[in-house]
């Protein structure tokens, strides 16, 4: 599979090129009738309303020769079919298969990912077992009780992708059961999730493929204790998730374990047993399957090789455009949709430890712009905040815009004519035109420049299926990126100079605290540091 560097092909050059006098979209007539239909695009639930983009046809037909060229889809699909994508040239690094898509594909008559789709399909029977047990009151608590709370111990990818959709779907709980979230290692924040909970009927289960992740490991015997304090046993309420083979993987310390592979990444991880443990716990096996088959559906629409009906790949597309050559250091996410308020974060994760990369495929520095910050906030809140930078910010920031025609409910009043829903969809594509258009006025602090690019994406009503499209729609948005950029979007070399630090700075707290000598490569700036903080003594 060749890869060729981003500035090496030959549609960059010619893009640069329009990019000299992108669409304005402040012309008068420029968003008109025919072209807000022409710049549309429709799959797995969604439309894609892009008008609102600085484009044209030509900028759109070099987009479609960059990814053509970069050989983004060719790529992706030989991904999907086991290649190994997570590597660099010429240097260490993870050279590991990317098979996310596998645990989607494996209701199909013939999964495409042979076993690892049948590893797949083993642990999520073993999940329904399980599930089916609690049901049947086969697993209960010391009383004979059923468990109705569970706590997911975890953080990155063991977190913030199954709090999302936990938080996106709550209107599918099944009745009598609950789910939170315990991440940080800050102890304020086990406290803060242990202080109300009725230990006895709750269940943890603790996310960590290695079993050895110490935040993780921190907040289990932070649990423990307070399991034990209550006079429980602590291997009736925890479970696990993690690698076969690690220490996590334990009968005697969990109620039961549930594997993780290596060729599935963290950040892509929801949809495997990371995230159908406790999504499976909440809202049940088959809201569970309902989530699979989205992103299974949207996975298939990614294979399409023409942007203009691939959803995935032309976000992607537009994307570069604006990032590599209309220099736009930063996209938000901005769902009008309440339940989606955590989306945009685990986004951030999914974005930006994919693809803010620095290094080329082939072991070079990159001489090109990669991933953009990502971030966002659930509208019309963020109207009343962060809004004034978008329109009138001396940083151009692309926004792409999240919405539902229809609100989970159902419950809605009509005030003045319209809905509630109605007046929160109205707000957002509001908020596209009036970024892309702008307006003009006599008084400087009342101007509108207008040419912010934005996108809308509207579905019908947020459920596990088109929950699980939209979760799939924007891994591939991203892996698209990573093939374009030529980076490997797959690993994560950035987060580990943090942590061993870190670990040098404990076993420093911990030298002093046991009165060992200072190691010999105790360095001079982390124990004054230390020192400074209040955390070592200061020498003699």
């Amino acid at each position: 599979m060749e890869y060729r560097d981003f500035s090496e092909l030959a549609a960059v050059t010619r893009l640069r090129q329009l990019a000299r006098a992108p669409f304005d979209l402040t012309l008068p007539g420029a968003l008109d009738a025919r072209r807000v239909e022409d710049y549309r695009l429709s799959s797995c639930g969604f439309d894609c309303l892009y008008a609102t983009q600085r484009v044209d046809d030509a900028v759109l037909d070099g987009l479609q020769d960059l990814a053509d060229e970069a050989g983004v889809v060719d790529k992706f699909l030989a991904a999907k079919e086991g290649a190994v994508v997570n590597r660099i040239e010429g240097v260490e690094s993870e050279n590991r298969q990317v098979l996310h898509t596998a645990v989607r594909d494996i209701f199909t008559d013939s999964p495409c990912h042979g076993e690892a789709s049948a590893r797949a399909r083993q642990q999520l029977d073993r999940l329904r077992g399980f599930l089916d047990d609690l049901d049947r009151g086969l697993v209960v608590n010391e009383k004979g009780e059923a468990f109705t709370t569970m706590v997911q111990i975890g953080i990155g990818g063991s977190d913030l992708g199954p709090r999302a959709l936990y938080l996106a779907l709550k209107k599918y709980e099944r009745q009598g059961r609950s789910a939170r979230f315990l991440a940080n290692v800050d102890p304020d924040d086990a406290a803060a999730v242990l202080a109300d909970l009725d230990l006895s009927r709750t269940l943890f289960n603790v996310v960590s493929k290695s079993g050895t992740t110490l935040e993780t490991l921190t907040n289990e015997q932070l649990v423990r204790d307070a399991l034990a304090g209550a006079g429980l046993d602590p291997g009736r309420h925890l479970v696990s998730v993690t690698g076969a083979g690690s220490p996590m993987d334990n009968p005697d310390n969990y109620l039961a374990s549930f594997h993780m592979f290596d060729y599935i990444g963290g950040r892509y991880s929801v949809t495997s047993m990371v995230g159908a443990v406790t999504l499976g716990f909440t809202l049940g096996y088959d809201a569970f399957v309902d989530i699979l088959n989205g992103a299974h559906e949207m996975d298939r629409a990614a294979e399409q090789r023409n942007i203009r009906r691939n959803i995935p790949l032309l976000m992607a597309m537009l994307g570069i455009w604006n990032r590599n050559f209309l220099g736009c250091d930063t996209v938000a996410v901005l769902p009008y949709s309440r339940a989606l308020a955590r989306f945009p974060a685990h986004l951030q994760q999914c974005d930006m430890e994919s693809n803010g990369k620095s290094v080329s495929r082939s072991g070079q520095p990159v001489t090109w712009a990669t991933g953009p910050v990502v971030w966002g906030e659930p509208g019309t809140n963020g109207q009343h905040a962060f809004y004034q930078l978008l329109h009138q910010g001396t940083t151009v920031v692309p926004v792409e815009f999240i919405g539902f025609r229809q609100s989970q409910f159902g419950r809605d009043a009509v005030v003045q004519g319209t809905t509630s829903q109605e007046k929160l969809v109205a707000n957002m594509l509001a908020q596209v035109l009036a970024l892309a258009r702008g307006r003009r006025d006599g008084n400087p602090n009342r101007n509108f420049a207008g040419n912010r690019p934005g996108l809308v994406l509207l579905g019908e009503r947020l459920t596990p299926r088109t929950m699980g499209a939209l979760l799939a729609l924007y891994e591939s948005k991203i892996i698209f990126q990573g093939f374009c950029w030529n980076i490997n979007s797959f690993d994560q070399e950035g987060v580990q100079l943090g942590k061993n630090l870190a670990i040098r700075l404990l076993n420093a707290i911990e030298a002093q605290g046991s009165r060992a000598p200072a190691g010999q490569d105790s360095d001079p700036a982390e124990h004054a540091l230390l020192e400074a903080c209040g955390f070592l003594k200061k020498a003699g």
